[in-house]
């Protein structure tokens, strides 16, 4: 017996060959079919993020693309970023209050190489996308509140187009000019006139948009002074200084500042911004005379003079908890998004602090311009505010 087994084993004869080769197709096959499988999947992963950024590349195509123009784009964004087959935009929406929604999906058959054994020529790999977009600014509606200080300032919103580079020159899109005008108060006491200065500074501010400087609206801040003392209320001040003669004080005089504003002929909200076709947008303070010069809100070094307040629906909201709406200090070494901090359809209150003080000022009282701005959100190009939901 043990003969006839090692006889088998030294065998040299092709009888066995057979047998072992059709032992070795199901592992062959079964070895081919995994390398067909690991293809499929890298296929899928290159696929899944070529469709990912193809629908994401349509969201920031302009409003009034249609939907077979976004398909275009979007195929072509697909074969860009590596993918294969085609990429189907399945649907794009936008609800009433600018919300956007996209689904996509794209499909390939994939050529195999050792799965034809078991005749399966290609395998189809398929993946599918979808994108939610929140809406953003796409108009900001600036109103000046009050305005004080002794030196001339201006404020200004710039905005960046889509495509912008290093050389591209700053849009102006609105300014508020604000102009001092001097006050003083004299009166007659024991044959002795004593004069008083008003302390804080009013004028005149006017806001203008667009580059021919459009003018939209002026405010004139009125003074009188008087020795009797006064409740200030919305629109009125109330400012105090000692009057003097000569090194003699006199009696505390009391300033009254009405501020009235009006709108040009046929507007009825402020200075309102298109900025639909902004990708960035940032304040600056230009101030002469003053020691710090310009202020800019996109700048880390004169940010912390800018003054954000949250957002309120009504005035009625506001004056329920008005502390919870008053404007505070921006922090230190922060970049300002302004399409982050103009509400939607809510009001802020904002100011500058205009640099004759140096920040920490947790006291909004320290500023010396204050202005409202109202914000409406819409669709727009902004990728930012996209989101993949699949």
């Amino acid at each position: 017996m043990r003969g006839l087994a090692g006889s088998f084993i030294e065998s040299r004869s092709g009888s066995f060959a057979p047998i072992l080769i059709l032992a070795m197709i199901p592992l062959i096959t079964a070895i081919g079919f995994s390398v067909d499988y690991t293809s499929a999947v890298q296929t899928r992963s290159t696929e899944q993020a070529a469709l990912d950024a193809a629908i994401l590349s349509i969201t920031t195509m302009d409003t009034a693309s249609t939907k077979p123009q976004r398909q275009v784009a979007m195929q072509a964004s697909y074969v860009a970023n590596g993918g294969q087959g085609t990429a189907t935009l399945n649907s794009f929406d936008v609800s009433a209050n600018g919300t956007a929604t996209a689904q996509a999906s794209a499909s390939f058959a994939m050529p195999t190489v050792f799965m034809q054994i078991a005749r399966i020529p290609t395998v189809t790999v398929g993946v599918a996308s979808a994108v939610s977009k929140t809406p953003a600014l796409v108009e900001a509606t600036f109103n000046v509140d009050h305005v004080s200080g002794y030196w001339n300032k201006t404020m200004t919103l710039y905005g960046l187009p889509y495509g912008w580079t290093s050389t591209t020159t700053p849009t102006a899109m609105m300014k508020a000019n604000y102009n001092y005008k001097a006050y003083s108060y004299s009166y007659t006491s024991g044959g002795k006139t004593y004069t008083a200065a008003e302390p804080k500074g009013y004028g005149t501010t006017t806001i203008t948009t667009g580059p021919t400087d459009t003018l939209v609206q002026t405010q004139l801040c009125t003074t009188v002074g008087s020795t009797t003392d006064f409740t200030a209320t919305a629109g009125v001040y109330k400012s105090t200084a000692v009057a003097k003669s000569g090194k003699t004080n006199g009696s505390t005089v009391y300033f009254k500042t009405t501020c009235a504003t009006t709108n040009s002929a046929g507007n009825s909200s402020g200075a309102t911004i298109n900025v639909s076709t902004m990708d960035k947008l940032y304040l600056q303070m230009d101030v002469p005379s003053g020691p710090v010069n310009p202020l800019r809100s996109n700048n880390t070094d004169t940010s912390n003079r800018l003054y954000l307040g949250a957002g309120y629906s009504t005035a009625a909201q506001k004056a329920l908890n008005p502390s919870k709406y008053l404007p505070v200090e921006v922090a230190s070494n922060t970049v300002v998004d302004i399409f982050a901090v103009v509400p939607c359809s809510e009001t802020s209150d904002q100011a500058w602090e205009d640099g004759g003080n140096n920040p920490p000022l947790p006291d909004v009282t320290n500023a010396d311009f204050f202005y409202s701005v109202m914000g409406k959100c819409d669709f727009n190009k902004r990728p930012s505010d996209t989101l993949l939901t699949q």
